[in-house]
């Protein structure tokens, strides 16, 4: 097929080596513009913009989708399909009735559930036993289209969100090709998802980190692997911020501290109360400023007591 892409971040680079490969014509590239990034605030590349250079693609980096300029580049093309993965903006409905096949998107869970922009952390924070990757075509809702195809994965037990996303990416890259395939030999039809089944995933932000320790460990120690590297888990200690690298459950003690109170210390971690009597066991923290240390040297450093509390 006669292929434009678009995508911005590494999830994406898969899919757009995966189509290359199957003998696609990608015929252009849309990327997100270069954007300011770390600390120099220095100009970056999208990943996708540096794939397209090293494969020799057209490539596009359009401010705004709704011009009629970029509408007319896009017709002109005479695309049969359009493939969407993690572009990070909407795509305007204009648009969608431009190629032949319409936008195909790759969308990292099993729909209709984790709709939304955080599928992959949201599945692990839930404590869903699988997930997995859907090609769906684009409408004006958000993750709302027909589904096309689905392929589900077991989500490994202490599996972080880095670990899961990576394992996404090369399914969905995978999925999208044989998509693309039974369009074209009309094995692949699209049916509605299921409104009644349907959960949306919010944007992260940094107060999600924030760790409430009324919560249960098992939880909280999700939340850590949901959660990396962004935002992390992190609470106060001392009057400091802390951050949390390393939070797993602890075995049960008996007692009925309040939430938060270190019940003890060895070289294992520091074992705290959390809700509903559970114990999390921490393992790796960083005081706000300095380095990350073990648990045990960070107890060896702060002197850390029994009785103190994490608030």
């Amino acid at each position: 097929m006669r292929v434009i892409f678009f995508g911005t971040p590494e999830f994406a680079l898969p899919t757009l080596r995966a189509l290359v490969a199957a003998g696609h014509d990608v015929a252009l590239v849309v990327s997100r513009a270069d954007k300011p990034a770390g600390r120099h605030l220095r100009l970056a590349t999208p990943p996708v913009v540096a794939a397209a250079r090293e494969l020799g693609l057209p490539l596009a980096q359009p401010t705004k989708l709704g011009q009629e300029e970029f509408a007319a580049r896009l017709r002109a093309l005479g695309a049969d399909v359009a493939v969407v993965v993690a572009y990070g903006r909407l795509i305007p409905p204009p648009l969608l009735v431009i190629p032949r096949w319409g936008f195909v998107n790759l969308h990292p869970s099993l729909l209709p559930r984790h709709r939304g922009p955080s599928p992959i952390q949201w599945a692990i924070a839930s404590g869903d036993a699988v997930t997995g990757v859907t090609t769906m075509l684009l409408d004006e809702g958000m993750d709302t289209g027909p589904i096309l195809l689905q392929r589900e994965t077991p989500i490994g037990p202490r599996e972080r969100a880095p670990e899961l996303e990576q394992r996404l990416a090369v399914m969905g890259a995978e999925l999208v090709v044989a998509t693309l395939a039974g369009l074209a030999a009309g094995t692949v039809a699209p049916r509605p998802q299921d409104e009644g089944a349907a959960t949306v995933t919010p944007k992260l932000e940094r107060r999600m980190g924030r760790v409430d320790w009324r919560l249960p460990a098992e939880e909280l120690a999700r939340r850590g692997r949901a959660f990396d590297p962004w935002p992390g888990l992190y609470c106060t200690f001392r009057g400091g911020r802390l951050k949390v690298h390393g939070l797993e459950v602890g075995a049960p003690l008996p007692g009925e501290q309040p939430p938060g109170t270190v019940l003890a210390v060895s070289s294992a971690g520091i074992a705290v109360r959390c809700g509903e009597g559970s114990v999390a066991l921490l393992t790796d923290l960083q005081r706000e400023g300095r380095r990350r240390l073990p648990a045990d040297a960070f107890v060896i450093g702060e002197r850390v007591a029994v009785g103190e509390r994490f608030s």
